[in-house]
């Protein structure tokens, strides 16, 4: 499953997303995104391909459904040290993600808003983020995971260092 270098970067937090994708790209990674990020990410002239060209389907249901694909957690989920997964890999057209760049709708402080509806309420709580963070986390021998704006100048100084992004971290 070598090859080329993926991340995949979705985050309602915007802030810093652009120097870590420009990073990213500089260092010769694709990057793969979502909606209103991909379009920050496309604005700001960094080189993005959505989700949807990776699925071969489109975001759906008001974008309640973007990254439940099997091409995008079979590509958080893929083991490289296993010949099943590989095999099966290159079978699906299913290329490894190496770092999911991902935070959460703002659930807690759209909910506190005076006057917030059930509705806007329901519509702030995040389905493929968690999916996608669950997924990296149970496969961080071979994927990173970064929820937090802080976390991004560490990713890009370790990648500089060593190639990759450290166990520990």
């Amino acid at each position: 499953m070598k090859g080329r270098r993926r991340a995949l970067i979705s985050v309602s937090d915007k802030t810093g997303v652009v120097d870590l994708a420009r990073g990213l790209r500089k260092r010769g990674w694709e990057i793969l995104s979502t909606g209103g990020t991909a379009r920050t990410l496309q604005r700001a002239g960094v080189g993005v391909e959505e989700v949807q060209q990776v699925t071969g389907f489109p975001e759906i249901l008001e974008g309640r459904v973007k990254t439940l694909h099997p091409r995008i957690h079979g590509a958080i989920l893929a083991r490289p040290d296993r010949e099943d997964h590989c095999r099966q890999m290159k079978e699906h057209g299913i290329h490894p993600l190496e770092l999911v760049v991902v935070n959460l709708y703002p659930f807690a402080q759209v909910t506190i808003r005076e006057g917030v509806t059930l509705e806007e309420a329901i519509e702030n709580i995040d389905i493929g983020g968690p999916a996608m963070i669950r997924a990296a986390a149970k496969n961080f021998a071979y994927v990173t995971v970064a929820v937090d704006p802080s976390q991004y100048g560490e990713i890009l100084e370790e990648l500089d260092r060593h190639g990759q992004v450290s166990r520990a971290t």
